[in-house]
């Protein structure tokens, strides 16, 4: 159940209407901090009134589904949809997944929690009938349809949103896990000839992802300070992707909230979580901040 409003006094009034918890969005990009998670009819009025004093010109207000969120990764031609593997994404700054939402704290592939059989629903009931949707609308639609879901913990898909490129952090998990070559499913989603393409393969193994963030994101936070350690992260076997960066001087500074995406695989979640860590222990700049529980829900389950 959702209500889009454009004006905040009845978006205001329909929210002292609702029970908590109730969620709060922008319509439109945010940089992944657009969602509030309200606990009280306090905190989503403010999350209202914060939305349209910041320029947004449509919100929408929906009730609170609870489970597990997974994002469900796919690349189109238009005419056909191709699932890549699963993976679950941190959106809290805080560890136990507590804090305002970010765009993402860290992220693993696959999820255990997305079955074959699960899977395959989401294929049928969710991306196909999306696709079909963008034809009726006469929308030729090439590129990545990024599915954000929740999984019920009665073990049913709800889709939350749906953006139209590779996620962050998910990404920095997903493709590191991709056999086929990158330029050849790309190519065939422009060229539309997706279903001519051989199945697309993958290692065997998992990924994960750990971000490092400025101190005070997702708030104010500063920037211009001195990123060192990459070299040594990399010598542990780990990937290092920047985002929050930039050249100063010959010199690596921070330039964002989060600042550095730093990805290990390894035969489980749990290897690749290590290299990850590992290699996150080499980086340093002040203020750094990181989640290091990422990956404590599949860790639970395995232990």
């Amino acid at each position: 159940r959702f209500a889009v409003f454009t004006e905040p006094e009845p978006a205001l009034a329909y929210v002292k209407a609702q029970v908590a918890p109730i969620v709060v969005k922008a319509d439109g990009l945010a940089a992944g901090k657009g969602v509030t998670v309200a606990a009280t009819i306090d905190e989503a009025e403010m999350a209202v009134e914060s939305l349209f004093q910041n320029g947004f010109e449509t919100v929408v207000i929906e009730e609170c589904v609870t489970g597990q969120e997974v994002s469900v990764l796919a690349v189109t031609d238009g005419l056909t949809v191709r699932p890549l593997v699963p993976a679950q994404d941190h959106k809290r700054i805080g560890e136990g997944d507590t804090g305002p939402n970010t765009g993402g704290m860290g992220a693993y592939a696959p999820a255990p929690i997305v079955t074959p059989e699960l899977s395959t629903r989401i294929e049928t009931e969710i991306l196909n009938p999306t696709l079909e949707a963008l034809k009726v609308r006469g929308i030729d639609y090439r590129g990545v349809l990024y599915a954000g879901l929740m999984i019920t913990p009665e073990g049913n898909p709800t889709v939350l949103e749906f953006n139209c490129r590779f996620g962050d952090p998910e990404t920095q998990a997903i493709l590191p896990l991709l056999e086929t070559p990158l330029d050849q499913v790309l190519l065939a989603c422009t060229q539309q000839r997706l279903a001519e393409l051989p199945t697309i393969t993958w290692k065997q193994g998992a990924a994960a992802c750990v971000i490092a963030a400025s101190k005070g994101y997702p708030g104010a936070y500063e920037k211009g300070k001195v990123i060192t350690g990459i070299q040594q992260a990399e010598q542990h076997g780990a990937i290092v992707c920047s985002a929050g960066t930039t050249l100063k001087q010959e010199e690596l500074v921070t330039s964002g909230g989060r600042v550095l995406g730093v990805t290990g695989t390894g035969k489980t979640i749990a290897q690749a979580l290590s290299v990850a860590y590992s290699a996150m222990d080499c980086i340093h700049f002040e203020g750094m901040y990181y989640r290091r529980d990422i990956g404590y829900r599949v860790l639970q389950d395995v232990y």
